[in-house]
């Protein structure tokens, strides 16, 4: 496999370099340090399977151009994307094949699995979610955390995301709360809490390392060699 890698001088473009190797043919970064392109232009037409980027949500659309240019793949792991910006990547999936997923981690995916086979045996229980991060993260709540709500959304089509809770006023049946912390140098941690009247079901991942998040754009990836136009998540990656 042949990968160009945005956000190449980022902590996580530094991991994913390390977990591909030699696989990598081409870095971007827009600090152009370590003698990195600054841009797609600057980089210019590299032969290349994929496009991994774990830059800048607002990165998306060159992304997508240089890939569709190019004839690659695009793996998308940059998270707080804009509804616009999702439209980009949903768009582009008619073109190319597209790999989209607010966490890489196979630990998720098999979270996002059991939360919503949790939530169908449980029809009428209360579900709310809790996010952890580290101080220095921008976006809230996570890509993880709407990863999980969307699960869920699959049994409970009537599902509404509810962000934070304050004031006064009850929570509806539809709501599933989604609560962010931010503190320390916590990687990741994720909960689904599921709730009856007579008892509690949780369900918790947590990260011990950003490498795990490396090697899973790695295998996603590589994943992607070969597929035909589309939109890929880590359900697909799973299966």
């Amino acid at each position: 496999m042949r990968a160009i890698l945005c956000g190449a001088n980022g902590a996580m473009g530094k991991l994913i370099a390390q977990s591909l190797g030699g696989e990598v043919v081409g870095r971007v970064s827009i600090d152009g340090e370590n003698g990195v392109a600054r841009t797609f232009d600057e980089l210019g037409p590299v032969p290349a399977d994929v496009v991994i980027d774990f830059s800048h949500h607002t990165a998306a659309a060159d992304v997508l151009r240089y890939a569709k240019t190019n004839g690659c793949a695009a793996v998308i792991g940059t998270t707080g994307h804009t509804p616009e910006e999702r439209q980009l990547i949903f768009d582009a999936a008619k073109e190319i094949p597209v790999f989209y997923s607010g966490n890489m981690s196979l630990g998720i995916a098999v979270l996002c699995r059991l939360a919503k086979q949790a939530a169908a045996c449980f029809p009428d229980a209360d579900i709310e979610i809790v996010e952890v991060h580290h101080n220095r993260k921008v976006d809230a709540p996570s890509g993880t955390a709407h990863m999980l709500f969307n699960a869920i959304k699959e049994v409970r089509p009537d599902a509404v995301e509810h962000c934070g809770r304050s004031g006064e006023g009850k929570r509806t049946k539809e709501e599933i709360g989604i609560s962010s912390l931010r503190m320390g140098n916590v990687v990741g941690i994720h909960e689904v809490h599921i709730c009856t009247e007579t008892q509690t079901l949780t369900l918790r991942h947590e990260a011990a390392t950003r490498a795990m998040l490396a090697d899973g754009a790695a295998d996603a990836a590589r994943f992607m060699v070969g597929k035909g136009k589309g939109l890929y998540t880590m359900e697909d990656l799973l299966k």
